[in-house]
């Protein structure tokens, strides 16, 4: 029979306007672990240790996992939250076009408090749960359940048959979207490896590989896949499964490889699992001539391959990447960043094809994964920022004054202030075939393109010369003056009321 949670004290994070939108991270994190969710905020600390920002500079952490579930066949999906963070998730999803129903638990200070969000959540989960529907319900708690300490851990795994996932995915203790997909992920592969080692399992649509497999950590550009298994082909193996996967019986056909390759290195909860399976795992990616020979290598060495048929693959792929890379050389100085977790093998090709690459920011962490392509990187003189912040790559901009900047939106935006041509990261750049001889040269042509635009930059700035800029941006009849004291003065005004409000949460 359900009975209901305790009413507890309302934490102070999570009292006034919003529920605890408006409340800093620290005092989110202090509510969360004095609600008991200390276990899952200390494994997002070693597994996603934080950099030189407290808060993610990307969008909601949430987006990630959020988008694995919504890419997955027979799966449900709700969230728990703020209201106005579960509408702005909804329509970003929809944005980047999901195409399924975001499903959404309301509450209020009262059934936040007294446990009655729990039970909500409970009777929403039991009645979506339908066998011929899903088999799998992911319910994501975002940072007010979180810091309320809604305890989804006390759900049930399964009900009729449809497994049963609650995460917290909190704003204050993952710090970035990349870093969610692998949340959800790490903990779908750790419910399919119990399964797994419980008894026999679903087999794969398609039935098992006839070869040994690699399964490929990470989201890549479609035609990736492919080119790896093509690679793979000479050594007697095959391209797995793509984790995040986009069916939960992938899962089982992902922990039954030879070799793990974490292609995005920053998945930790997810190689956590395969290392548990007794699967090795292999760092970098099949990424230029260089990166191309040593994964193969490490792959070989990984699954026992002879060296004979290493070196024969070698020999096959090999000429066609060097050819593509000479091809379609890049000329020009460039600095990069982005959060999506492929930067560095970005910087690699980019290297490789002749670019002068002076930096490479990622919002990521540094892992024992990412060594091989940071310390190949740094021999080639690049500077490698972990856990870069907006600043970092703002102040590498001006810093090396590159003929190209590829980054985030405000970078570009900023490059393009500056007449230096910039290309959007996520959009135009990773959104392309990176490994093997079409990644070879698939950069190239937007590249070459962006750098030509110099010329056409400087133009436009010659043309909207005069029209005003900051505070005096715009067409007017008599110019805006500026006024500083102004700012000062309310500058002064904001940090007296900040210390009031310190002194006064101390009292």
């Amino acid at each position: 029979m359900a009975t209901s949670l305790p009413i507890v004290e309302t934490p102070a994070a999570l009292t006034g306007d919003g529920l605890g939108c408006h409340s800093g991270a620290a005092q989110l994190e202090a509510a969360a672990r004095a609600a008991g969710k200390s276990e899952a905020l200390d494994r997002y600390a070693q597994d996603y240790p934080k950099g030189p920002h407290d808060q993610p500079q990307s969008m909601c952490p949430a987006f990630g996992s959020l988008r694995v579930g919504l890419r997955m066949r027979r799966t449900a999906t709700i969230l728990s939250g703020s209201a106005c963070c579960v509408y702005g998730l909804t329509f970003t999803s929809h944005f980047y076009g999901a195409r399924r129903t975001v499903g959404y638990v309301p509450f209020n200070s009262e059934t936040l408090v007294t446990g009655q969000l729990f039970e909500d959540i409970r009777d929403a989960v039991h009645q979506l749960a339908d066998p011929a529907l899903y088999d799998t319900i992911v319910i994501t708690n975002l940072c007010v359940p979180t810091a309320s300490g809604v305890p989804l851990q006390l759900l049930p795994p399964e009900i009729n048959g449809v497994r049963i996932i609650g995460i917290d995915v909190p704003g204050f203790g993952v710090p970035t979207h990349a870093e969610a997909k692998d949340v959800l992920a790490g903990a779908m592969l750790k419910y399919a490896r119990t399964e797994a080692e419980q008894g026999p399992v679903q087999a794969p649509r398609g039935g098992r590989a006839q070869r040994p497999t690699v399964t490929l950590l990470g989201e890549m550009f479609p035609a990736d896949p492919v080119g790896i298994g093509m690679m793979l082909e000479p050594l007697g193996l095959a391209a797995g499964p793509v984790v995040p996967t986009r069916e939960w019986r992938e899962l089982y056909a992902a922990l039954d490889c030879s070799v793990a390759a974490a292609i995005h290195p920053f998945y930790t909860a997810s190689i956590r699992e395969f290392e548990a399976a007794g699967r090795p795992v292999v760092g970098s990616a099949p990424v230029g001539l260089d990166g191309t020979a040593a994964w193969l290598e490490a792959i070989g060495r990984a699954a026992n391959v002879a060296d004979g048929k290493v070196d024969a693959a070698k020999a096959r792929i090999l000429p066609a990447i060097q050819g593509a890379l000479a091809k379609q050389p890049i000329r020009g100085r460039i600095t990069m960043s982005g959060y999506e977790g492929s930067e560095l093998l970005v910087a690699r090709l980019l290297v490789e094809s002749g670019a002068d690459v002076r930096y490479v920011g990622t919002a990521c962490p540094r892992t024992r994964w990412s060594d091989a392509d940071r310390q190949w990187l740094e021999a080639k003189g690049v500077h490698v920022q972990f856990r870069a912040s907006l600043e970092h790559d703002l102040a590498a901009m001006h810093e090396f004054s590159p003929d190209l900047a590829i980054g985030t939106t405000p970078v570009v935006q900023a490059a393009k202030e500056r007449t230096i041509p910039a290309l959007y990261f996520t959009n135009l750049i990773s959104a392309r075939p990176l490994m093997g001889p079409a990644g070879a040269g698939s950069l190239a042509q937007v590249v070459n393109a962006a750098l030509g635009n110099k010329a056409r930059f400087e133009r436009m700035k010659d043309f909207f010369a005069g029209v005003g800029e900051g505070h005096a941006a715009g067409v007017w009849e008599d110019v805006p003056q500026d006024h500083p004291e102004f700012r000062e003065h309310y500058k002064r005004h904001l940090a007296k009321l900040a210390r009031q409000r310190k002194a006064e949460e101390m009292v």
